[in-house]
């Protein structure tokens, strides 16, 4: 892949309205898919490279990291890992100005204008999709009851439902579609990441995992409500988030699946909750937001630490092992990157991880176009305001999406 076109990607490092973290073009790659150990390998290709990289794990590693299968509806084909050294890293400024961090081919990067990739879809104009849902409405408020039984006899607490919705034969402008859903939802761990044929448009408000030294930070979220017309409403929409019951035992049982993940992983006694039940605010939702932290031990790998957290919790439900089965018998659509993980890690080996939610996902040669959401499912979950819940998440995009004729 020498044709910088070809993979670039770009990482909100805070809540800005633009990426300040892009990388261009393929030095070395990693892509693996179904059937190979893709955690060893992510190992190896980062023991080999000191260097930066950058990629996603796909939430279908869950194979490998237990006995458990993926079986459903795949239209979007992305492998199950994909990181790259790139041949340049940058820092895009708030003013409009650049810097290179780092470079690996200095003949490639002289006198390369990050931002003209950024404007090479001059001619995309927004455009009307009509995104289908995999799962009728019926079946979703049925699969939710089934889910609910499972919750009354105690084969599961909670588990993360999701519904994809799909267009196909679509001539999307992945890099536009990105700058408008970015501006639209100013979400703090957006990700925009091209590699061939496959394109990852995020816009994610969560952080899956992020190391830095030896201190690991997790935000799981769980709670969500819609913004207020007024600064009065507002608060009081933020006031029935932080007091709602279903919320908090959503909230709090995930906490508890990531203190459980964390400490396999920690020095003794260095797993913290740093904050509960936390109410944040973005341009269209309230969520509930809670930070969990440790110590990692000195001879855990990378790798090994993010094998032995993934999938993140918020996005399975616990138990975790036995929600992910059930999420695989009720759910339509295979998942692939959908809830898995798009992030780096630098030449140092500190690394940032978010969650890939609030996401299209788009292969541009089959020309299929994916938009996935969900909702938590408790014991208190009504099947009707679940099903609305996941309409609200897909509303704050479906306006974003750009195409050409």
């Amino acid at each position: 892949m020498n044709n910088p076109k070809e993979t670039i990607f770009l990482l909100n490092r805070n809540s800005s309205s633009e990426a300040d973290l892009m990388a261009v073009g393929v030095q070395e790659e990693l892509t693996v898919s179904a059937g190979f150990e893709c955690f060893q390998a992510l190992n190896d290709f980062l023991q080999k490279h000191k260097k930066w990289v950058f990629g996603f794990l796909s939430y279908d590693l869950k194979n490998q990291v237990e006995n458990l299968s993926s079986k459903n509806h795949d239209g979007l084909e992305f492998p199950e890992i994909c990181f790259i050294v790139p041949k340049v890293v940058y820092s895009l400024t708030r003013d409009g100005g650049y810097e290179v961090i780092d470079t690996y081919d200095k003949e490639f990067s002289e006198n390369l204008n990050p931002y003209s990739f950024l404007e090479s879809e001059s001619a995309a104009k927004k455009t009307e999709a009509s995104l289908t849902s995999r799962t009728p409405k019926e079946k979703y408020l049925n699969d939710v009851a089934s889910l609910l039984n499972h919750i009354k006899r105690g084969d599961i607490y909670e588990a993360n439902y999701c519904v994809e919705f799909y267009h196909e034969q679509f001539n999307l402008a992945p890099l536009a579609t990105y700058k408008a859903a970015n501006s639209a939802t100013l979400s703090p761990y957006s990700a925009y990441f091209q590699n061939g044929d496959h394109h990852a448009i995020c816009c994610s408000p969560e952080l899956y995992l992020e190391k830095t030294g030896s201190t690991v930070v997790s935000k799981p979220i769980k709670g969500t409500i819609r913004r207020g017309a007024d600064p009065q409403e507002d608060e009081e929409l933020k006031r029935q988030l932080f007091s709602d019951k279903k919320e908090r035992s959503e909230n709090v049982m995930i906490v508890d699946l990531v203190r459980n993940d964390l400490s396999k992983t920690a020095k003794n006694n260095s797993v913290t909750v740093n904050e509960l039940y936390g109410i944040h605010t973005f341009k269209t939702l309230h969520h509930m937001i809670s930070t969990v932290t440790s110590q990692v031990a000195d001879e855990v790998s990378n790798s090994e630490l993010l094998k032995s957290t993934f999938p993140m919790g918020s996005m399975t439900g616990a138990p975790k092992i036995s929600a992910m089965n059930l999420i695989e018998e009720h759910e339509d659509a295979k998942r692939g990157l959908y809830s898995g993980a798009i992030g780096f890690f630098t030449p140092e080996g500190d690394f940032t991880f978010n969650v890939v939610i609030r996401s299209f996902l788009y292969n541009s040669k089959k020309k299929y176009l994916s938009l996935m959401a969900g909702s938590a499912i408790t014991a208190q979950s009504v099947p009707e305001k679940e099903y609305r819940e996941c309409l609200l998440k897909v509303s704050a995009l479906k306006n974003s999406i750009h195409g050409f004729d």
